[in-house]
């Protein structure tokens, strides 16, 4: 799949051996592909270095299961209209069994009806912490006390996380290849600049 982006094409060639030797790391490790935001790291390795170190934690080692994990990245991209984020997470939480009508109404920008307590605590965590910048007592212990102190600590990681991704994504227009429709309409995500 070709990814677009604003950045300068990377040639080969031109690569430092900082640059080979953080895409060969990329590449032999459980993603196995460049996509999403390492094109535009690469540009600086020890960024792109950490970054992917951190980003293979927060996808595939937390307590939380897939599911969970895939929705707060969804969470994410949703607020930051996010297109390759969602673009390439949306197929992977279907998989992982986030109901289609939940992702619907993500993308929608609208509060999901949640079937999944664990999921309508995800959603609420992750929109509090975005709009307030801060979690409340009341939502903090409820998540303490379903998923555990450590998996929260790891749920906060995961948001945080991805939304450098989408940050590294929407500054250099990072777009996947395909012939699908943008998630999100780009009229309006410009209108006060």
């Amino acid at each position: 799949m070709s990814i677009q982006s604003r950045l300068t094409p990377l040639n080969p060639e031109q690569m430092s051996d900082d640059q080979r030797q953080v895409i060969e790391a990329i590449l032999s490790g459980p993603r196995g592909n460049l996509d999403g935001p390492f094109l535009a790291w690469v540009h600086s390795p020890q960024l792109a270095d950490h970054a992917q170190q951190l980003g293979a934690f927060c996808r595939y080692h937390t307590q939380l299961p897939l599911r969970l994990t895939e929705l707060a990245i969804l969470a994410t991209a949703s607020w930051w209209k996010s297109q390759a984020e969602w673009q390439i997470h949306a197929p992977i939480a279907r998989e992982a069994g986030v109901a289609e009508s939940v992702i619907e109404d993500l993308r929608q920008g609208r509060e999901p009806d949640f079937e999944a307590s664990d999921e309508a605590l995800v959603y609420q965590l992750a929109q509090e912490l975005y709009a307030t910048r801060r979690v409340g007592d009341a939502l903090y212990r409820q998540a303490v006390e379903t998923f555990g102190e450590a998996a929260v600590v790891e749920l906060v990681g995961v948001l945080g996380y991805y939304a450098l991704v989408a940050m590294t994504l929407n500054v250099f227009e990072v777009r996947r290849g395909t012939n699908e429709s943008l998630p999100f309409d780009e009229t309006r995500l410009m209108e006060h600049g």
